[in-house]
């Protein structure tokens, strides 16, 4: 099955940062890089890319919900 990519809503027209996603092969989610397209990709299980979004989607309403993960709390506050 070939994978039908879709770059994220986030990305600007200006071809900077940006990833692509394809949510129609089952049992994964292959994430690519769009600046290199016949590069590798990444694969995640459903699960594990459904909590990364809804994450983001969090951390995008409110900034100050995020906290690090697996990080200690000294090293988050030298950053």
């Amino acid at each position: 099955m070939n994978a039908s990519w879709r770059k994220s809503t986030y990305s600007g027209g200006g071809g900077g940062d940006c990833l692509e996603f394809a949510d129609n092969i089952p049992g994964t989610v292959p994430v690519r890089d769009s600046k290199n397209p016949t590069g590798p990709a990444l694969h995640f299980p459903p699960t594990a890319w459904s909590a990364f979004i809804d994450d983001v989607v969090r951390v995008v309403r409110d900034p100050d919900s995020h906290t690090p993960v697996n990080r200690p709390p000294a090293a988050h506050a030298a950053l």
